[in-house]
């Protein structure tokens, strides 16, 4: 197996194997600090360069710190085998067997954990079996490469678990998280870790707080494929989706993850999960300004290309319908959330970061935005995910199905009283009353009077927070037409009973 570069040949002399080490582990630490000093983020936006200057820079200091890694190395090496007898060498090829198996072992008890006063007991069994094949690793999407690296130290085996993170960081230099598990796997060749990310303490002191973010990074994509979703489960808010809704999106804000779903012929499935960022304060978003990000059951409405936004938003954005009806009826407040990437030196932020949005990487987003739809295809936000067999929504299916068949059947009766029993007493449409909501349902009745209605492509997603929540979206169409409006209800329990409290046409 070829040498890594940056893995040091081990000799007698112990201090001079760890002065080398540290010198490579702090060319790379500092690229990570380097990274996030210079941050879109950290910048007024007149003063941000171009996305394609950033990845030029990037990349220049990525070649030019491993040049150099690799000239102190070749100079190291060189005096080294002019020292040693055959016999020594011997010797210190076992050391570094040795040392290196060591260290890979406390690399492992030192992987973090999802339960923070827990970190450190990694086994190797601890983490399921990979999908992919433990090399080669192109093709394969980074977070995939960055877990089969955390698998590898798991097995104790640190020499191939180096080799892939060298191969990592050099593929994608602004993945911060791979260069902190490369210095790691670099400096257990020398001694125990204690933790993750064992900075040399001056420059750990310049940033003690990305440090953290970056072991909170990393606890985070590990526990989400520790406790991946039951096989054959859907989120429980996915009620009733018609085959014209091709995808559909769920995030877990507690595990700062993204599920995207495929509607096929035998229902939703999962086909992607991604790592995502989350409100500097967390989930929940109620007032404007509050760094939270909403919990509730959203729609994608329009797509920002990358070139109509400032590089801060990365490769492009989804727009949510934040707030939704419901979120007004409880008075919540705020706008501009959005589903966007990262800056062009980034490749990822911490996990609570942003004022309130939902971030992933680049190359992930940009796979959703090719495939997801506007205006149908909806996003639901959850504090936790709870996950089901999709059987056994079948008994809610029918229930919410018979519900819509009975409304749909008064307003194609012509009978207003009885439709308007549908309604709750607290309904609202923008400036219109119950009362007059009545006025104009009784118009519409008018114009219809005689024809069948039907209910095309019918969409029921559930909500529960203070209350039972129905988002039903559907197509309205009287006998006779092509075509017709698409509208969107929010039901609510009053007294154990669904109740309309808002309706209105979206297209």
């Amino acid at each position: 197996m070829s040498r890594v570069p940056g893995a040091p040949l081990l000799s007698r002399s112990g201090h001079s194997l760890s002065w080398l080490v540290t010198c490579l582990v702090s060319f790379g630490l500092l690229a990570i600090f380097g990274l996030h000093s210079s941050s879109a983020q950290a910048r007024p936006e007149k003063d941000r360069p171009s996305a394609h200057a950033k990845k030029s820079q990037a990349t220049d200091h990525a070649a030019q710190r491993r040049n150099d890694a690799r000239q102190i190395q070749e100079r190291r090496a060189g005096k080294l085998r002019q020292e040693e007898s055959s016999t020594s060498g011997r010797r210190a090829d076992r050391g570094r067997r040795a040392a290196l198996a060591g260290g890979a072992a406390a690399a492992a008890t030192a992987l973090p954990l999802a339960n923070a006063s827990n970190r450190g007991q990694v086994s190797r069994t601890s983490l399921p079996p990979s999908p992919y094949p433990a090399s080669p690793q192109t093709g394969l999407a980074p977070e995939a490469r960055l877990l089969d690296i955390y698998r590898l130290i798991g097995r104790g085996q640190g020499r191939q678990a180096l080799d892939h993170a060298e191969s990592l960081v050099h593929d994608v230099p602004n993945f911060q998280l791979a260069q902190l598990v490369y210095g790691d796997l670099l400096l257990a060749q020398t001694r125990a870790l204690p933790t993750m990310g064992q900075a040399p303490s001056d420059i750990a002191a310049k940033a003690p707080q990305r440090l953290d973010q970056l072991r909170q990074e990393a606890e985070k994509r590990l526990a989400a494929l520790r406790e991946r979703p039951p096989a054959g489960t859907i989120p429980s808010q996915f009620i009733t989706l018609p085959p014209t809704t091709r995808h559909a999106i769920a995030v877990d804000a507690s595990r700062s993850r993204l599920y995207l779903f495929e509607n096929g012929p035998k229902g939703l499935h999962l086909v992607a999960d991604h790592y995502a960022s989350i409100g500097k304060l967390g989930s929940d978003k109620r007032l404007e300004g509050d760094q939270r990000t909403p919990l509730g059951v959203y729609f994608i409405t329009s797509r920002l290309e990358g070139r109509q936004l400032t590089d801060f938003y990365g490769v492009g954005a989804l727009t949510l319908n934040y707030p939704n009806e419901y979120d007004r009826r409880l008075g919540r407040t705020g706008s501009g959330i959005w589903l966007h990437g990262v800056p062009a030196d980034s490749y990822a932020r911490s996990p609570q970061s942003t004022d309130g949005c939902v971030v992933l990487a680049n190359p992930e987003l940009q796979s959703i935005i090719d495939r997801v739809q506007l205006r149908n295809t909806p996003v639901v936000i959850a504090r936790s995910l709870q996950w089901v067999p999709p059987a056994t929504k079948e008994p809610e299916r029918r229930s919410l199905g018979n519900l819509l068949e009975g409304w749909r059947t008064a307003r194609a009766s012509g009978d207003i009283n009885r439709l308007m029993a549908f309604y709750s007493a607290q309904f609202s449409n923008g400036g219109k009353d119950l009362s007059q909501w009545r006025q104009m349902i009784e118009r519409d009745i008018q114009q219809v009077r005689g024809r069948e209605l039907h209910l095309k492509d019918v969409s029921i997603l559930g909500w529960r927070d203070q209350g039972d929540v129905l988002v039903v979206t559907f197509g309205e169409v009287a006998e006779g037409q092509r075509t017709g409006a698409v509208k969107r209800q929010y039901w609510g329990k009053e007294g154990g009973l669904w109740k309309i409290f808002y309706e209105g046409v979206i297209g």
